[in-house]
């Protein structure tokens, strides 16, 4: 920046050669001509001005104008420009930014948009895993179910040992990335978690609905009949940060005891529950999503007419044998000829267990399959 002593004592103005252009600054070249005695305080003026002159120009050196010798124009001229330079920036500023607004990625940890692929309720779909479309391929459906932690929440149960027989408050959490407890869910088929209890040889299955307390606890009176290990799975859709996360997370529970495992029945096309005759038509196979038409007939035989029950006409949960993979499917809207149709694309082959949720004057029962996927 100029001396600003240089407005009172002037520079004096550069020597100039044969083709009156500045000459070159060589301190090593002697001068022909003998100056004239200087003051020390027109040496000190001097030596400011050519400090001044020496300064970097903003710009090209090629292009850029010759400053005057008069420091006060000098330091007008260069305020100008630093304006100019100013403005420029400010320009091409407002120009990147324009062009960060539409084509730049968001920056990382920014506060995700909420989901654009919301479930529709109204079509057949699978939870946890992509909406089936019927028909397509498919190299499996994903699972949920067999991790506490995913999608940056975590189940957090606040017991896991129960007894017998014996009813039992089971509670729990589930945190959000931050590690405060989430305490904000969407309805989904009426409502904000479903929650699946089975013991781990695939008896013992429970669909509950636990209550959440307004700091994010959930909790609900279980009963657990006989001893072994069991599974809870949660299934729910957070509201996080505005965003909708929909998962599934699961956590062992235990019930101290002598245990016995069940061996699965045979694999069968029609079973009974509650004096109801439920079959199912269709072959769930890996390699498509295929249709599965559910039908629930009286003790003599005859079709009775289901009703919806949580928003569906009967919800099937799938679970795979020996590690509980889990996929939980709704059915289509309407019944085809009195039967409920879902679609259902198996995770990979192997044995299963399948459970039909349905509901005939106003009672909820439930049906069970063992299916052999290959």
């Amino acid at each position: 920046m100029p001396d600003p002593t240089a407005a009172a004592h002037p520079a004096p103005e550069p020597r100039t050669g044969a083709d009156d252009t500045p000459a070159a600054a060589d301190p090593a070249a002697p001068d022909s001509a003998e100056p004239e005695p200087e003051s020390a305080e027109s040496a000190e003026s001097a030596s400011a001005g050519a400090e001044t002159d020496d300064a970097p120009v903003l710009g090209s050196a090629a292009t850029a104008p010759a400053i005057p010798p008069n420091a006060g124009f000098r330091l007008a001229a260069f305020g100008a420009l630093l304006i100019v330079v100013l403005f420029a920036g400010y320009g091409l500023g407002r120009l990147n930014n324009g062009t960060a607004a539409t084509s730049a990625p968001a920056a990382t940890g920014a506060t995700p948009a909420p989901s654009s692929t919301v479930i529709d309720e109204s079509q057949p779909h699978t939870h946890g895993v992509s909406v089936p479309v019927p028909g397509a391929n498919a190299a499996g459906a994903a699972v949920g179910g067999l991790s506490l932690s995913s999608s940056g929440l975590t189940l957090t149960p606040v017991t896991t040992t129960f007894q017998a027989g014996r009813a039992q408050k089971l509670e729990f959490t589930i945190h959000g990335p931050g590690g405060a407890p989430v305490t904000t869910y969407a309805v989904v088929h009426d409502k904000p978690l479903h929650l699946i209890v089975i013991r781990r040889d695939l008896t013992g299955f429970q669909h509950l609905h636990p209550v959440m307390a307004p700091d994010g606890t959930w909790s609900i009176d279980l009963t657990l009949a006989e001893p072994g290990s069991y599974r809870m799975i949660a299934d729910f859709t957070a509201l996080v940060g505005g965003a909708q996360i929909a998962t599934t997370l699961g956590s062992d529970l235990t019930v101290a005891g002598n245990y016995t495992p069940v061996t699965l029945p045979d694999p069968a096309r029609a079973t009974t529950t509650e004096g109801f005759q439920v079959g199912y038509e269709g072959t769930p196979g890996t390699a498509a999503t295929q249709p599965l038409l559910m039908t629930v007939k009286d003790a003599a035989g005859k079709p009775v007419a289901v009703e919806p029950y949580l928003g569906a006409y009967g919800h099937l949960v799938v679970l795979r044998e020996n590690d509980l993979a889990y996929v939980h499917v709704h059915p289509e809207t309407r019944l085809i000829d009195g039967k409920i149709k879902f679609w259902l694309s198996a995770p990979s082959p192997g044995t299963y267990r399948m459970f039909l949720d349905f509901q005939v004057a106003g009672k909820v029962s439930t049906a069970a399959w063992t299916v052999v996927v290959s």
